[in-house]
Order: structure tokens, then sequence, then C-alpha cells
């Protein structure tokens, strides 16, 4: 615990001898001992409360952490951020919007003023915007053909025969 040596304890072995007596030794050795134990378990006391404490300040820690990664997940909304991008895409002007409509002061007998449009009335062609070409009908390819149970079965070879390098017995086995 202090670095000491066993040539250091002998030396204040003898020294505690000669100072002390040998009649007291025996009973301050013991209290010492019993002081040391005190000492020893109110140090592992403090360790035992420190180390408390830091895993305390750690769950704290760890707790808040989780908080955050919750509170960021719950307002995580992916569908709801994506059906907001598809909007935002496609959100055409409404070609309504800009025309004024008919006032309801005008009498209904009377033609419409200048640049309105009636309620419920269709739009020209020329104000719808223009839809973009077709795609071409590209013919799909064939379906491949539908698996058997040939297809698993093993592959066997047959041993080629060799005709040509046996003798003809009509020809009497010589080829001159």
């Amino acid at each position: 615990m202090f670095g000491l040596g066993w040539g250091e304890i002998v030396v204040i072995g003898i020294v505690a001898l000669i100072a002390i007596g040998p009649k007291e030794l025996p009973t301050v050795l013991r209290s010492v001992g019993h002081w040391m134990g005190k000492i020893r378990r109110m140090a592992n006391e403090f360790q035992g409360q420190f180390q408390e404490a830091l895993r305390e300040a750690e769950l704290t820690d760890l707790k808040k952490h989780a908080e955050d990664v919750t509170n960021s997940i719950t307002s995580y909304d992916p569908l709801g951020d994506t059906q907001k991008e598809i909007e935002k895409t496609f959100d055409f002007d409404d070609p309504l919007k800009e025309i004024p409509k008919t006032d309801a002061s005008h009498a209904p007998d009377a033609p419409p003023l200048p640049g309105t449009v009636p309620d419920g009335a269709m739009l020209p062609a020329a104000t719808i915007p223009p839809v973009e070409a077709p795609i071409p009908d590209v013919p799909m390819p064939e379906l491949p053909a539908a698996v058997t149970e040939k297809d698993f079965a093993p592959v066997t070879t047959q041993p080629a025969v060799a005709d040509a390098a046996k003798p003809d017995a009509k020809s009497g086995g010589s080829a001159s």
C-alpha cells in the first residue's frame, strides 16, 4: 500500500521493539491492525460511493440520450414527409385561380363579363397545361419456358463409340 519492502518493514519492527518494548508490542500491533482495518473499510466505502455516483451520472446521461433518441424518432414521420414531398413535386397551379369568377351582383340573364368564367364552366383547351407525349408501346420480351423435373435431372454422358477405329469385318480387316 505504501510501497514498503521487506527491508523497510524489518527496520520499522526493530525500532518499534526498541521504542515500545517487548511487553506492549503485541497490544500496539493489534490496535494498529484494528485502525488499519477501519481506514481500509472507510476507503473502500468512499470508493464504493464514488463508483456509485459515477454509475448514477452515467445512467442519467444514458437516460437523457435515450430520451433524445426517442424524441427524435417520434418526430420523424417518413410517410408524412414523403407525402409532402410528392405533393410539393406535383403541385400545379390551378388555372381557374387566376381567372375571376362572375360577380353575383351581375344579372343572371346578362352575358358574362369579359375576362370572367361563369361557375361550373369549362376552360378553353388553350389554358389547360399540355400533356407530355405518350410513351411508345414497346413489346415485352417472351417469358422463358416453364421449369420441369428434367431441368434438375443429372446429366449422363454415353461413351463415344469408335466405329472408325474397329476393323471392318466385310473388307477383311485391311484398309489399303
